[in-house]
């Protein structure tokens, strides 16, 4: 079951028409493509997607599930949106209750575990070694954690977890994003059930007001005693809540020696979606320059490409300079143009002698993001730290620039 229908405000315009599962991610694919190829690569093949938000784009983006080998008699991809009827007068009221308004979906097929996932996070994880330790541990649930840093651990649900064991151990708190965290390890959104402890907890949780697996179902199970056990996953993990993070998980592609390789890790996406497949390969032009750069099929690189990922159809100019940045699908960039820590939706034209970002560049200087079908005024000045809406019209455009962290809607 994983849990890809919300949408978070820290990430701003880029999920002003998308849920957060379906932000494109890597030069190629989305966000949710990392867990729909975990679960294939551990041979999981029966997989629920529970959207709510603006669904259409995650619907195009899944169709079949062909992409990640998921048509055939006894597996498949099924998109479970929100529904009423006589029982339920309620959408998704969180995490919990649209698991729970699934019980049907679950029961008809009858499984020996149950896998929860968070559909919004840069990982690549074999769950089945996770299902041996809670088999091994005869768990009522295990969740999947990683260690932090102090000073960070009280953005996450965090855990204190028995010692002893590398792998894992009981479970001996849990709170979730605490102002003083009693633990060290932050939950993944991996949580492993057995199947008819699930369902009674997520029954109990309708009596509730509040319906989360963090905040509600795992402090339940502990306080009466079911045997929760943490698994404690020692790989990469990005996370994307934020502009700024998904900006830095974005860069942890790049480098000698990058992070995340998603050749490597086996990553699936569906090459239909936006005709990837059928675009033409990658063109550098006489005086095109790609540095520690990624570009993928369709892209057309003229102009100065610098640490930065750009997704099909980009096209940068003679003249233009992109630097630090992430250009999503059909972005145009006119000569003279230099783009600075920017994330660019789909289908944005930027005219000439465009300036985003801050000239100097370094390492603090802050990501700004333009929403989707713009079309950048020529000479226009955008500062450091900037937001500008979707679809702004020509005449909103101001005749003054956007100094650093003004916003544009």
């Amino acid at each position: 079951m994983i849990l890809a229908g919300g949408r978070v405000d820290e990430l701003g315009v880029l999920t002003h028409y998308r849920p957060k599962s379906a932000v494109p991610f890597g030069g190629f694919s989305r966000v949710i493509d990392f867990p729909l190829s975990n679960l294939l690569h551990s041979g999981i093949e029966r997989i629920a997607i529970l959207s709510q938000y603006r669904s259409y784009s995650l619907i195009n983006h899944i169709g079949t599930g062909a992409a990640w080998d998921m048509i055939g008699r006894n597996r498949g991809i099924s998109i479970l949106p929100p529904f009423k009827d006589y029982d339920n007068p309620h959408w998704y009221r969180g995490s919990a209750d649209a698991v729970y308004q699934n019980l049907d979906y679950m029961q008809y097929y009858g499984p020996s575990l149950i896998l929860v996932l968070s559909g919004d996070h840069i990982y690549q994880m074999d769950y089945r070694k996770m299902i041996r330790y809670h088999d091994a541990q005869d768990a009522d649930l295990t969740a999947a954690f990683i260690e932090v840093a102090p000073e960070s651990a009280s953005r996450f649900g965090v855990a204190q977890i028995e010692e002893g064991d590398e792998e894992g151990g009981r479970m001996l708190s849990y709170e979730e994003k605490p102002a003083e965290p009693k633990g060290r390890w932050a939950s993944l959104t991996v949580f492993c059930f057995r199947p008819s402890v699930l369902f009674d907890v997520l029954k109990k949780n309708q009596q509730s007001t509040s319906y989360e697996f963090g905040r509600d179902i795992i402090p339940m199970m502990m306080r009466e005693k079911y045997n929760v056990h943490g698994y404690k996953f020692r790989g990469y993990w990005g996370y994307t809540k934020t502009i700024d993070e998904y900006w830095q998980t974005s860069m942890d592609l790049l480098g000698p020696a990058p992070k995340i390789d998603q050749e490597a890790w086996g990553i699936r996406t569906n090459l239909g979606h936006r005709n990837i497949a059928d675009r033409q390969p990658v063109m550098i032009g006489g005086q095109g320059s790609l540095d520690n750069s990624i570009a993928y099929n369709g892209c057309i690189i003229e102009g100065t490409v610098r640490n930065s990922i750009l997704f099909p159809g980009v096209h940068v100019l003679a003249g233009a300079e992109v630097n630090d940045s992430v250009l999503f699908f059909d972005n145009i960039v006119h000569p003279g143009t230099r783009l600075n820590r920017v994330v660019s939706d789909v289908n944005t034209v930027y005219n000439q002698d465009v300036w985003i970002g801050s000239p100097d560049g370094g390492e603090h200087a802050r990501v700004s993001v333009i929403g989707w079908n713009n079309n950048v005024p020529k000479g226009f000045r955008i500062g450091s730290g900037c937001t500008v809406g979707p679809r702004i019209a020509a005449e909103s455009w101001p005749l003054k620039n956007l100094n650093d962290g003004e916003e544009l809607r």
